[in-house]
């Protein structure tokens, strides 16, 4: 069978890595067919009058998948996150960023491998902001008991169907009372009902921070609330690289974008030396994405196969400068197809 699947390209880097990682799929032969959609300025740029446009989160709806590079969010004003209304229209509530040390890229820990689990739709970073008069804003942390129990209830599933044995949950209900207390009570209400034998713990956020730059080898699985998660996993890829070698994905019951959880970075647009490496290992998560919705090991051999490819390119020193080598954007697609 062939595949449909909905390209978005995204904004500065995101056309040049995006297009890299869609000939490494062609020339591994994955059966997908392209369909391109804008979001964030490049929509704009297109003619568009809307960052996210209708047409964009239809054609999604349609055909379940998407793999999307970055859309640029300005900071401390303009427009708000098309990442954020993205997940929250299509209602994308399981962020999943697996974290593994790459053979070829040296850091400070060996052995690291686990998987950030966020939920992705309240909290915080669900934007939710108001000046209630001049100089005074309110932001308000949205958590409801539906959206607690469904994002612990994923985390589970995920660990037992990936064969991971402990999920830790990040927190800071010793002060958010009621919305971080609320999550980490359906967590274990989630875990003793229905997965007793996943090991299970605790931890408050800022202690956990300093236990993870200590031994990041003693985590499996990390759940935590909206902006925790964002901000972990951010900290976790700097485990093991940095957001160039760190793939995500957005999951919901009907649909599921997979993007490369780093920056447009304007200043370097164009110049053809970021790394599709990210966006490359979001396009693997999302070809065994595919394998399992419709049972196609097929698929899922061809994501094998392209992840043994880049693995192998890392090892044998073919990097980008990110990584302090020397290739280009195309030079290290290239490298990788070579080694298919």
């Amino acid at each position: 069978m062939r595949y449909t699947a909905i390209l978005v390209p995204g904004d500065g880097i995101g056309p040049e890595v995006a297009h890299a990682a869609c000939g490494i799929l062609s020339a591994a032969q994955a059966p997908i067919d392209w369909i391109e959609c804008k979001a964030g300025i490049a929509a704009l740029e297109a003619g568009e009058k809307e960052l996210l446009p209708t047409s964009t989160i239809e054609a999604i709806r349609k055909h379940r998948v998407a793999l999307k590079g970055p859309c640029t969010t300005p900071v401390g004003g303009g427009f708000s996150s098309v990442n954020v209304a993205m997940r929250k229209t299509l209602d994308l509530y399981g962020a999943v960023r697996p974290v593994r040390s790459l053979d070829g890229v040296k850091t400070r820990f060996d052995h690291v491998d686990l998987v950030v689990v966020r939920e992705n739709t309240e909290g915080l970073y669900a934007g939710i902001e108001n000046e209630i008069t001049q100089g005074v804003v309110t932001s308000v942390k949205v958590a409801t008991r539906q959206a607690c129990l469904r994002i612990a209830d994923f985390a589970f599933r995920y660990a037992v169907h990936r064969n991971r044995k402990k999920v830790s949950v990040f927190h800071k209900a010793n002060i958010m009372k009621l919305s971080d207390g609320m999550f980490i009570r359906c967590a274990r209400e989630v875990h003793d009902a229905k997965y007793p034998q996943i090991v299970y713990e605790e931890l408050i956020i800022d202690a956990a921070c300093m236990r993870l730059v200590q031994d990041p080898t003693r985590f499996d699985v990390l759940l935590m609330e909206n902006l925790y998660g964002d901000v972990i996993s951010d900290l976790c890829a700097g485990l093991v690289g940095g957001l160039g070698v760190v793939p995500g994905a957005n999951l919901g019951e009907q649909c599921a974008i997979f993007e490369a959880v780093h920056g447009s970075a304007p200043d370097i647009a164009g110049k053809g030396i970021a790394n599709p490496l990210a966006i490359t290992m979001s396009a693997v998560m999302m070809l065994n994405y595919i394998a399992e919705m419709h049972d196609d090991p097929s698929v899922a051999a061809i994501a094998t196969r392209i992840r043994m490819a880049y693995d192998r390119a890392l090892v044998e020193g073919c990097k980008t400068r990110d990584l302090g080598g020397t290739l280009g954007t195309a030079q290290f697609a290239e490298a990788i197809i070579a080694r298919l």
